[in-house]
């Protein structure tokens, strides 16, 4: 008998849409991060925030801040959790050269966009952002609404 596969292979735990919003997003990486066991417990329910999280690089090492993994019920009674507390992520020395490299360029700063399982491993997908200008949302707006009028028009045809 063959073993029957998971349904988590592949699968998103949580999306920062707010980065996409607020960032012209340059480069990906994909990064491993270090986890507690109740972490990955509260992650296989999906109860994982990124909306303002972002990466910070110390001393050669890239660290998840504000990345919000609410513990279950059944953890928090036996131990104590911390939800926001920071993460580290495991990069290889060359990524993490390069994106220190980047960061140091004026307006370069580095969120994560997403947390996905791959495998039985939980992974975090990190990017190289530059900050939008209020002009520029509005300019992203305005061209998702005329894509999206133009897909109503052409149905209609």
């Amino acid at each position: 008998m063959s073993k029957s596969k998971s349904n988590d292979n592949g699968g998103t735990i949580a999306l920062n849409k707010k980065a996409r919003h607020d960032y012209f997003i340059q480069d990906r990486y994909e990064a491993g991060i270090s986890l507690q066991g109740w972490e990955v417990k509260s992650l296989r329910a999906g109860k994982c925030q990124l909306v303002d999280s972002y990466v910070l690089l110390k001393d050669g090492e890239a660290f998840l801040l504000g990345a919000h993994i609410s513990p279950l019920q059944s953890v928090s009674t036996h131990f104590v959790a911390d939800p926001a507390r920071t993460r580290k992520l495991l990069l290889k020395d060359r990524e993490l050269a390069d994106i220190f490299a980047a960061v140091q360029q004026k307006g370069y700063t580095c969120v994560c966009t997403a947390m996905y399982w791959k495998r039985h491993l939980v992974k975090c997908e990190i990017a190289l952002a530059k900050g939008k200008a209020e002009h520029d949302k509005r300019d992203v707006e305005k061209e998702k609404d005329w894509q999206r009028e133009k897909q109503r028009l052409m149905a209609a045809q």
